[in-house]
């Protein structure tokens, strides 16, 4: 999985909230329609399916994140490498500290159907999901969300609620692969400045347009 469509599956995991007793869909919808920006922490795993009993799970990514929807957000990875992932409702800006190097893309219709629609795209999920309650584990409320998108590269994404909040996200792929993220210290609604998502070019970075 390339490091873009793992933000992007970080990203499609935090829409949620509600009441501490509602379930996964009304927690889910309820965040949707009272959160207009959110930050927090995560952490990031990839599960590979394999031969034997047990799984490869790669080794944990981490960082921060803020988004104001629709399209702006800031995904940070400190470690164990560090990448952003900055959209300003245009354009994505992918920055690899090692190389110095700026990839930037055409926003546009890119979320789409996405995890990352999940999170930073509009009030709209149900025309690009179909959503369904998926039971619950270890008192999180479970939603899956399928893709009506025939093209994307995500079978399914599972959300995790617990009081209202987010607390993990599964995508799983069609290789049998999965990217698990597990949320927290999350705060709704935080004052924002509109210029915080705009990208600051680094100095001397190599700049590729896609």
């Amino acid at each position: 999985m390339t490091r873009f469509k793992a933000i992007a599956a970080l990203a499609a995991g935090l829409l949620l909230a509600g009441g501490a007793h509602a379930s996964a869909l009304e927690q889910f919808k309820s965040f949707v329609s009272t959160t207009k920006a959110a930050k927090g922490e995560f952490v990031q795993r990839q599960v590979k399916s394999s031969t034997g009993d047990t799984p490869k799970v790669s080794t944990p990514a981490s960082g921060t994140f803020v988004f104001a929807r629709p399209g702006k957000f800031i995904w940070s990875y400190a470690k164990p490498y560090e990448q952003v992932l900055q959209a300003d409702g245009d354009k994505l800006y992918i920055y690899d500290k090692d190389l110095n190097q700026v990839t930037v893309k055409k926003l546009g219709d890119a979320l789409g159907s996405s995890p990352a629609a999940i999170l930073f795209g509009s009030n709209d999920l149900e025309k690009n999901f179909t959503l369904s309650e998926a039971g619950a584990k270890d008192g999180v409320e479970l939603l899956k969300a399928v893709p009506k998108a025939k093209d994307t590269s995500f079978e399914q994404i599972i959300i995790g609620l617990r009081d209202g909040l987010p607390v993990l996200m599964e995508l799983k792929d069609s290789f049998g692969q999965s990217s698990v993220l597990t949320f927290k210290g999350i705060e709704k609604n935080p004052a924002l400045n509109a210029a915080s998502f705009k990208f600051v070019m680094p100095k001397g970075a190599d700049v590729f347009n896609n």
